[in-house]
């Protein structure tokens, strides 16, 4: 059963939405009136969605989302009455998965949470492969400027350079990445 985190500052608004999710069978583990403490309360409770039920998101709104996709990011399916594209933009921007303008008919609940975890999930994933992607850009970077080095330092040529690179690396049982940092380090330190 999936743990929802409901944000709404209006109870009696809250208090039919929260009978839908758990007539729907999530499990509703806390409500926050605002989004002011969203990032403690998340970590707190680790909820696997949250939902923030609102009139029109406030510039603070989004900046507390920011905060939490930050640190401890999580689906986020925001229900609103704001449809002014800017705000739509602003808020995926901010890590809003589903932006649903108008209510809320309890048919379309499941669909709604399952394309936003979907899309969540995605982005997430895209995340991890550019991350990975500038990990990897970076460590050949390093890997070049260190060549570099040993090429002017030593006269030999860029293979040569690789090689020693190879070389050493395997000898210390380090990365290449690891030994090259190492040299432009020293190099750095010495020049």
């Amino acid at each position: 059963m999936l743990r929802v985190l409901l944000v709404d500052n209006h109870a009696e608004r809250a208090a039919p939405l929260t009978q839908l999710l758990s007539d729907a069978g999530y499990n509703v583990i806390g409500r926050l009136s605002d989004t002011a403490n969203l990032h403690d309360a998340v970590s707190a409770l680790q909820p696997d969605v949250v939902i923030i039920d609102t009139e029109s998101p406030s510039r603070d709104t989004l900046e507390h989302l920011i905060v939490m996709n930050s640190n401890a990011p999580r689906p986020i399916v925001m229900f609103t009455h704001d449809g002014d594209r800017d705000k739509i933009r602003e808020a995926t921007k901010a890590g809003v998965s589903a932006y649903v303008v108008g209510g809320l008919a309890g048919d379309r609940l499941r669909p709604i949470m399952d394309a936003a975890i979907a899309r969540f999930e995605e982005f997430k994933s895209l995340r991890l492969e550019l991350n990975e992607a500038n990990s990897k850009l970076s460590e050949r970077k390093v890997v070049e400027k260190a060549k570099g080095l040993l090429m002017k330092q030593r006269g030999i040529s860029e293979d040569e350079a690789y090689g020693m690179l190879r070389n050493m690396a395997m000898k210390q049982n380090i990365r290449l990445a690891t030994l090259a940092e190492q040299v432009v380090q020293a190099a750095k330190l010495l020049f």
